[in-house]
C-alpha cells in the first residue's frame, strides 16, 4: 500500500520583509527534498505558489505531494 504525504515549502518570512519578495534558495530546497528521500519519500508531484505576506510582500512557497511504499498501514478511510 502507499502512504502519501502533503508538505508546504517555503521560504522565512523575515527575507521577504527586508527584500520586498523571498524567492526558494535551491540548495536548501535540495536538501529539505533530500532529506524525504533518505526516509524513503519521493516526489510525485509539485506546484509553485506565490504567497502573499501581509500587504505588499511576497514569497514562494511549494506545495510537494510525496509517496512511499508501507506495509504496515491499515486502512482507515473515516
Amino acid at each position: 500500500m502507499k502512504e502519501y504525504k502533503v508538505i508546504i515549502y517555503q521560504e522565512n518570512a523575515l527575507s521577504s520583509l527586508l527584500l520586498g519578495t523571498a524567492n526558494a534558495d535551491p540548495l536548501k530546497f535540495s536538501n529539505f527534498l533530500n532529506k524525504y528521500a533518505l526516509q524513503g519519500w519521493r516526489v510525485v508531484t509539485m506546484e509553485k505558489d506565490i504567497r502573499r505576506l501581509y500587504l505588499f510582500w511576497r514569497r514562494e512557497a511549494y506545495l510537494v505531494i510525496l509517496e512511499r511504499e508501507h506495509d504496515n498501514i491499515k486502512p482507515n478511510f473515516f
